[in-house]
């Protein structure tokens, strides 16, 4: 089994996937494949550190990082387990596709939004049912520019998001941002960022409690007002402090995030 060939098609095809190479230790240059969703392929040469392996190599691939992990033979990982044992050292080489925004809404915030982000790396989503404002002329630095209602992105391709992905309403429409708040708390997204201020968030929290969306925990993920008060009040300003906000979370920073605040968001 060729291992390297079926990577490389995994890399190609944007599939999150792991290549784990014994580096130094039994079995050097022992191999295991893997990616979400799909049976590992290969072996590290004992099936205790294959299980392991899969384990914490799963977290990197979530991560999207690369790195050098140390075992003992049977996959021991504690300091005192490695005492007097030959160290395993294996090389986790993770291929992770970008992480993934999506913007409801064709407004001017979005536009600005799109900027940002792609200088970040993420790949850009933008969506709204108004085909005549959802328009790659409108969107150009858009990876994807789609006219169609939340529902049905949430339905087909949900399940993709992670913990390095963001989804941001920036609409004030019940009809799109409800529904979209919805499908966003079916998913495990890192991020969900709902624009409008703390009047029309406290409004729009009793719309999702009329369609059964009470849960605390769930709406304790939502991060509205949405970005850091940094005072912006440009689309370019919001932009960045959305995206601040955002790379606060992931790194588990803290910062002054609005909806944390009181008063008006603007002074």
């Amino acid at each position: 089994m060729d291992l390297y060939s079926i990577y490389a098609e995994r890399v190609r095809a944007n599939v999150p996937t792991a290549l784990v190479t014994v580096i130094d230790g039994p079995n050097i240059g022992s191999m295991l494949l893997l990616s979400p969703g799909n049976q590992p392929l290969g072996t590290l040469g004992e099936p205790e550190l294959d299980r392991v392996v899969v384990r914490d190599a799963e977290g990197e691939i979530e991560a999207g990082r690369t790195s050098v992990r140390h075992y003992g033979p049977q996959g021991q990982t504690t300091p005192e387990d490695l005492v007097d044992t030959p160290t395993v050292r294996v090389f986790v080489d993770v291929s992770s596709p970008p992480p993934t925004m999506w913007i409801f809404g064709a407004v001017d915030f979005t536009a600005a939004l799109a900027k940002v982000a792609k200088v970040l790396g993420y790949h850009v989503v933008v969506c709204d049912a108004r085909e005549v404002f959802a328009t790659r002329r409108r969107f150009p630095m858009a990876d994807e520019v789609l006219v169609s209602w939340p529902a049905p992105l949430f339905s087909e391709r949900g399940h993709q998001l992670g913990s390095r992905d963001a989804v941001c309403i920036l609409t004030h429409d019940s009809k799109f941002d409800v529904p979209a708040v919805q499908g966003a708390l079916g998913t495990n997204v890192g991020y969900i960022g709902v624009m409008g201020s703390r009047k029309t968030h406290a409004k729009r929290l009793e719309r999702l409690a009329e369609v059964g969306v009470t849960d605390t925990a769930d709406l304790t993920r939502l991060m509205s007002p949405i970005g850091l008060d940094l005072g912006a009040r440009t689309p370019e300003e919001t932009a960045i402090s959305i995206c601040g906000e955002i790379i606060a979370r992931r790194t588990g920073r803290l910062a002054p995030s609005l909806r944390d605040g009181t008063g008006p968001i603007h002074k």
